[in-house]
């Protein structure tokens, strides 16, 4: 059998831009090249497409600070209904064809349902969620609202858009407490993520999450232990056992997350009694489902001292690297991260097959 060509859609115009670098450089190195053949399309921070050679497709690919895309890389474009084929903008005539996208994009315009959305104008399968949940999942004010609409708990939030009146600090205050965490609505990573403890900070951090959307929220902080699942499959996905960050910073930050070697500590699986991991498993199918999640996603928890238990938020393209919490989650219940890249592919081709038996006209 032919193996099947693979496209790695990486990089894109987020400030998440280097995370999606180094996991499509994970991804890359560990893909069964018995089964797959893959091809690399890098997204600069500009959104030009970049076919780019397997050697070197990265520079600095092994300092987080550093790592960017090569751009020597050939300007390609997707067509429209093709199945997969890009044209070389500067080279007429020459074509290249992909059987299936795999996105390792995070944030907006990758994370947000844009990509997904010209992918399924291409008519080409791609793994992962798919555009409503991408789109709903990525906006922490939408998720909030579902979350809430389904009975599931979150913490409470005001959202702020950049026309309005930023609330009055004391008012502010008395709804959600000190401290309080302020974050761009469209955005992960915890980039632009702060969590204020005064007025200055309040107000200082309130324009450098305008920085990165033009919709904001503003949440209470909620003391308890952070807890992940991991979740694999389309109409019935397996959730792995929880595992539970310990951050060694002031909260799990972006330096925490893809800089700083001791940022965090990880306990896989996390210690809990047997009703609790059941609950926590419940609780993420239950959020997966209610985000219209495909393909794969990471759910985030808060619990409480007493045990109850807080949806922090949903990642539909979490951290890929071979350190990140997703993979190595199910790593703990015996699925390698070569095994999971070959089952989302699957899942990307089970999706597609079964969304082509749909009718396109009425008579």
């Amino acid at each position: 059998m032919a193996k099947k060509r693979v496209g790695i859609l990486f990089g894109g115009c987020s400030a998440e831009h280097e995370v999606s670098l180094q996991s499509a450089k994970n991804v890359y190195e560990a893909i069964d090249r018995g089964k797959y053949e893959p091809v690399l399309i890098g997204i600069d921070k500009s959104g030009k497409w970049l076919l780019e050679d397997a050697d070197g497709f990265l520079l600095d690919a092994d300092d987080p600070k550093k790592i960017r895309l090569n751009p020597n890389g050939k300007p390609v474009a997707l067509l429209p209904a093709s199945g997969g084929v890009f044209v070389h903008i500067e080279e007429a005539g020459e074509k290249t064809r992909v059987d299936v996208i795999f996105p390792i994009l995070h944030g907006p315009l990758g994370e947000d349902g844009s990509v997904q959305g010209l992918l399924k104008l291409a008519d080409v399968p791609f793994a992962g969620v798919s555009i409503l949940g991408s789109a709903v999942s990525m906006d922490k004010d939408v998720m909030k609202r579902l979350l809430r609409e389904a009975d599931i708990p979150s913490a409470k939030h005001l959202t702020l858009c950049s026309n309005e009146d930023v609330p009055d600090f004391s008012d502010l205050v008395k709804v959600l407490g000190l401290p309080h965490f302020i974050k761009p609505a469209n955005m992960g990573s915890s980039i632009g993520v702060n969590k204020a403890h005064n007025k200055d900070e309040y107000i200082r951090f309130v324009k450098e999450a305008f920085q990165y959307d033009t919709k904001i929220i503003i949440e209470e902080y909620i003391k308890g232990r952070e807890l992940e699942c991991s979740i694999l499959g389309n109409e019935c996905p397996i959730v792995s056992l929880p595992g539970e960050i310990k951050p060694n910073h002031e909260f799990y930050s972006y330096d925490a997350k893809y800089i700083d070697e001791n940022g965090a500590g990880f306990v896989i699986p996390a210690e809990l009694p047997e009703e609790k991991i059941k609950e926590l498993q419940a609780l993420a199918v239950k959020t997966y489902k209610t985000m219209c999640a495909e393909g794969l996603s990471r759910i985030d928890f808060f619990m409480r001292d007493d045990g109850s238990l807080i949806v922090n938020e949903i990642n539909t393209m979490p951290g890929f690297t071979k350190i990140s919490m997703y993979p190595k989650l199910f790593e703990e219940r015996g699925l390698s991260y070569r095994a999971l890249i070959d089952r989302l592919i699957e899942l990307a081709f089970e999706r597609y097959e079964k969304e082509r038996k749909l009718k396109t006209n009425y008579f």
